[in-house]
C-alpha cells in the first residue's frame, strides 16, 4: 500500500512541488533457469531528492525463499575489466545475496553440487545501479562476476563467515562449464587465473546435492 501527499521543496532559490510517500514495500522475485536461483527486483520510490528501497527484509526474503540467516556482509570495489571467481566454500557453504550500488556487473552463478541435475550448468543477470537488481546464490554453487562499468561497487550478504583455509574455486574459463562472459579484455588475480577446470577438482571438495523436503 502507497501513501501519498504533497509538499513542495525548496532548492537554490527554486520551489518545486513533490509528492512524499509512506508505503508497504513489496518486491519481484524472477526465476531463473536454475530453481536455486533468483534474481530479487526491489520497489524503488523515486522524487527529485532521489531513492529509496529497501535491501534487506528477513521476513519478506524467508517468504520469497531466501532463508538466510546472514552472518557477514562485504563490500568491494574494482575497475572495468575485473573478473572475480568462480569462488565456493566447502565445508562452510555461503549463501549471497549480491547487488550492485555503483556501475554494472554480469553476475554469475555456476551449479557444482554432486549429483544436482542441474549439475554444471550456468545462470547469469546484469546487475546495476540503475535496475537495482539483487541476485541471490545459494550455498554449493560457485559464484562469480565481470565488471562492465568504468567502477563498480559491490556488496554481498553472506549465511557463513569467510575462512580463509576453505576457499575454493574453478576457473572462469572452464570450457565444459562454458560462460558466455561478455566480449573484452579480463583482468583477474593470479590466485584466480589458477583455478581448477571442475573436472580436475577431486569429488570430495565439491558440495553434495541434497533434495529440498
Amino acid at each position: 500500500m502507497v501513501g501519498i501527499f504533497s509538499t513542495c521543496l525548496t532548492a537554490r532559490n527554486q520551489t518545486i512541488a513533490i509528492n512524499l510517500y509512506w508505503f508497504d514495500t513489496t518486491m519481484k522475485i524472477i526465476k531463473t533457469s536454475l530453481p536455486d536461483v533468483v534474481v530479487v527486483e526491489p520497489d524503488v520510490f523515486a522524487d527529485v531528492r532521489g531513492k529509496f528501497m529497501e535491501t534487506f527484509r528477513v521476513n519478506r526474503y524467508q517468504e520469497a525463499g531466501i532463508p538466510g540467516p546472514f552472518v557477514q556482509d562485504n563490500f568491494s570495489r574494482s575497475q572495468r575489466g575485473v573478473l572475480r571467481g568462480l569462488h565456493y566454500q566447502l565445508q562452510k557453504p555461503q549463501g549471497k545475496l549480491v547487488q550492485v550500488l555503483r556501475g554494472e556487473v554480469f553476475d554469475v552463478a555456476v551449479d557444482i553440487r554432486r549429483g544436482s541435475p542441474t549439475f554444471r550448468q550456468w545462470t547469469a543477470a546484469i546487475l546495476s545501479e540503475e535496475n537495482n537488481r539483487q541476485m541471490y546464490i545459494p550455498p554449493g554453487f560457485a559464484h562469480g562476476f565481470l565488471v562492465l562499468s568504468e567502477t563498480v561497487d559491490f556488496v554481498y550478504k553472506c549465511t557463513d563467515y569467510y575462512d580463509r583455509d576453505d576457499e575454493c574455486g574453478v576457473l572462469w574459463s572452464d570450457p565444459a562449464i562454458g560462460i558466455r562472459w561478455p566480449g573484452g579484455e579480463q583482468l583477474l588475480s593470479a590466485k584466480d587465473s589458477a583455478l581448477p577446470e571442475l573436472a580436475a577438482i577431486p569429488d570430495e571438495k565439491l558440495p553434495v546435492y541434497q533434495a529440498s523436503p
